[in-house]
Formats: structure tokens, sequence, C-alpha cells
């Protein structure tokens, strides 16, 4: 029999290292690109006035679970909604991404960005009530961006290969780049904590660039932060997922900010992330989101051995090791949750 109850749905159990009846499963990115019916209802809107539109996030965030009968609904937005949201001049460009008019470089330019409040993003409260109305049992999972990736954004002044401006900053001011980054672990943390108590079942902060960090500096200046992000929702009895591209050699220090589930991207085993995180979490991932490309007989091997490396954690979500690409084909999706179904049950 199935719960009605999120808090009791296989997401959250696996999240908290608790019995299920089968691995759960969703996609970073199932609510997207890759579906037509998200490409009819968003033609014309701008990504940002989708994030903040309740009945339009309500939407976009079923369709998944309707098409692929995923065990999560992730929440619709954008890691800079809140930047925008506090009054920041931003824009999220097709093709390019989030592109900030002012770019961060002096303690002036950190005095214009306020805290969050949940005034800020009253929309953001109904969307999450909305959907938790139509989820039902299953559980909604509420996100916000990382500080050192927000931050990353808001020095570099868009997207980055190199990170030069952003490590020039972390290294030759630290001063300015603490109060930034303790700046936007207010601004995460209360974002998530305003999706959680709105009913949002679970919770993941996104570290899209720390990838790109020693584990010395992600130690340093990274680590305290997203701590504190993590740390605005401890007393909601929520968990806690925490997620970065490239971050095999940060996973232990990822969990120790404070996260019950360690995101792993695709580029090692879950059994390692597991030996590397001294088996204290439960883990998220990890195929590769080129492999739902491949025919189906190597992606439903690699689907197989996927499950059975997930099997050294006290838990395991099964995801891909980064978000759905926007070519890929939905069916294909459907398939690979009626496999992680199938072959983790009982």
């Amino acid at each position: 029999m199935t719960s009605t109850d999120p808090r009791d749905s296989a997401l959250v159990r696996a999240a908290r290292g608790l019995p299920v009846p089968h691995t759960p499963v969703w996609f970073m990115r199932q609510a997207g690109r890759s579906l037509p019916e998200y490409r009819k209802v968003r033609e014309g809107v701008p990504m940002l006035t989708a994030c903040r539109t309740p009945e339009l996030v309500t939407e976009i965030t079923l369709q998944p679970v309707r098409r692929h009968g995923v065990d999560a609904a992730i929440f619709f937005s954008d890691i800079v909604v809140p930047l925008a949201a506090v009054g920041i001049d931003l824009d999220i460009v097709p093709g390019v991404g989030p592109v900030v008019a002012s770019p961060v470089a002096t303690r002036a330019d950190l005095d214009r960005i306020p805290e969050l409040t949940p005034e800020h993003v009253p929309d953001i409260t109904e969307s999450v009530r909305m959907l938790v109305r139509e989820l039902g049992g299953t559980p909604l999972i509420g996100f916000a961006g990382a500080p050192f990736t927000l931050a990353s954004y808001l020095v570099e002044g868009g997207p980055s290969r190199n990170h030069e401006k952003t490590k020039a900053l972390m290294h030759g001011d630290p001063e300015l780049w603490n109060a930034l980054c303790a700046r936007l672990a207010q601004i995460s943390g209360e974002f998530l904590r305003v999706q959680a108590q709105a009913g949002a079942s679970a919770l993941q902060l996104f570290d899209s660039w720390a990838g790109a960090l020693s584990l010395a500096d992600y130690e340093r200046f990274v680590q305290p932060h997203s701590a504190a992000a993590l740390g605005a929702v401890a007393d909601l009895d929520v968990p806690r997922i925490h997620f970065g591209v490239g971050t095999g050699e940060l996973l232990a220090a990822m969990g120790a900010a404070g996260a019950e589930v360690v995101g792993v991207d695709f580029r090692i085993p879950l059994s390692e992330a597991v030996a590397r995180t001294g088996g204290r979490y439960a883990v998220q991932g990890n195929l590769d989101p080129a492999l739902l490309f491949a025919p189906w007989e190597p992606l439903a091997r690699a689907v197989d051995e996927i499950l059975e490396s997930g099997r050294s954690a006290p838990g395991h979500i099964f995801n891909l090791g980064h978000g759905v690409l926007p070519s890929t084909d939905p069916d294909v999706l459907t398939r690979v949750v009626a496999r992680v179904h199938e072959r983790s049950a009982g």
C-alpha cells in the first residue's frame, strides 16, 4: 500500500537511511526542455517570469511526475531566483545562463544585496503549497543554489569556465569574499526554509561549480558558508541533499557541511563515494546523462550496476550524475524509471 504521507515516501525514507520498497528515482532537470509539454507551456514566457508564476510552476513541476512516474517532484525554479527577488539586476539568457548586469567587485557592490525574507517570495510559498496539494503522497524537493556557485555568477557576471575573477577575489580579498558568501548563505538558507515551511519534503543545495576548487580552498572558503545555508533548515526535520559537479575530491567535506544525502556525479562509482564519505550518508546518483542516448542494452546494464553499487550506502536515491540533457528522449527516462523500480523492488 502506498503511503499518502510524503514523509513516509520511498525518497524520504532512503534519504534517512530507512528501509524502502524500492530504490526511489528522480532526475535533475526532469522538468524541462526534454519534454514537449514543457516547451509548449514555456513558449514565449521568459524563464524568470515562469519561475515566479505559481500556476506555471505547478504545471511544469508536475509534468515529469505524470509522464515518468518518478518518486519525487523537483520544484521548478532557478538558482538565481532568490537573487532576482532581492533586487539584483540579472537575466537568464537562453543558451547562456544567468547574466548579471553589475558584477560584484567591491564592498559597495555587496551593500546593494539585502537579506532575503519570505516577503520577497510570496509566490514561492504559494507555488509550493499548490504543488503539495496536487502531489499527495509524492514528495516535493525544494532547492537553492549554494553560496559559492551564486557568488561565482555574481563576481564573474555570468557562467565561467575558469572562475578566475572568483578565485582572485577569494584569495585577494578574503574579507569581502566571506562577507559576500555569508550574505548569500542567508539568502539560500532562507529560500530553502520558505520552501520547507510551505510543505517541501526534502531539500537540495546545488553547488554546481564547486568542482572547480581544491579541497583546501573548499574547506577554507566555501564549506562554512554552505554549512550556514544548510543549517538554516536544520530544525525543520527535512532531509538535505548536497550536490555538486566534479566534486569527487570534496564529497566528505560536502557531507560534513550538514547533509543527510551526498549527491554524486557520474565520475566515480557510488561505492567509491560511500568509501570516501565513511558510509555516513545516503547517496544520490549517478548515471551519466549521455548514456541516455546509448542503445537500451548498455543503458540497462549501467542502471543495474549503479543500483548494485548503491547498495553499499545507508540509503540510495537513483538519479543522473548531472541534469537531463535537452535532446534526451523522454521515453527513455520513463523506461529507466521502470527499470529502477523493477530491479530494486522487494
